[in-house]
């Protein structure tokens, strides 16, 4: 699957907010805006994105609060607010493109994928199948040998 140009890593209007440097941690490396999003948990793009997307003060304020979120490391987290208004300038006007909602699709509807129903349909016939075969070549005999239950040994 490719990926849409706006998470493209080569042509992202977002690389210049993403890669922009937090600070640096306990340990001395630099800390980038796409590490401390994934380690909270955020879709790096999806939320560069969505700041894009707001007023520059919003967006540093509501930025504020992810990075007070992060263990501190040569910053402070009363410091976040300034650090927040420094990343967001680096952030494009207006994302791009909107990203589309992700919803789900009811089961049968047109937006099913063809692939996904095909692997059911072929999913179900394998364990008919199965059940089938294990249901006629069963004896259901739980004895060794032929059955009859007389011994051939002398």
């Amino acid at each position: 699957m490719t990926l849409r140009p706006e998470y493209s890593l080569g042509n992202s209007e977002y690389n210049a907010f993403l890669f922009a440097a937090v600070g640096e941690e306990k340990i001395g490396l630099p800390l980038t805006v796409l590490t401390a999003l994934t380690r909270l948990g955020f879709d790096p793009w999806r939320e560069a994105a969505r700041l894009s997307d707001l007023p520059r003060e919003t967006a540093a304020r509501a930025f504020a609060v992810t990075i007070a979120m992060l263990p501190e490391g040569d910053w402070k987290a009363s410091e976040s607010e300034a650090i927040a208004a420094r990343l967001v300038n680096w952030l494009p006007g207006r994302s791009a493109l909107a990203i589309p909602s992700v919803e789900a699709a009811p089961i049968g509807g047109e937006k099913m994928k063809s692939g996904f129903a095909k692997w059911l349909a072929w999913g179900v016939l394998a364990a008919a199948l199965l059940f089938l075969g294990l249901h006629l070549f069963s004896d259901n005999n739980l004895e060794v040998g032929g059955g009859t239950g007389v011994s051939t040994q002398q």
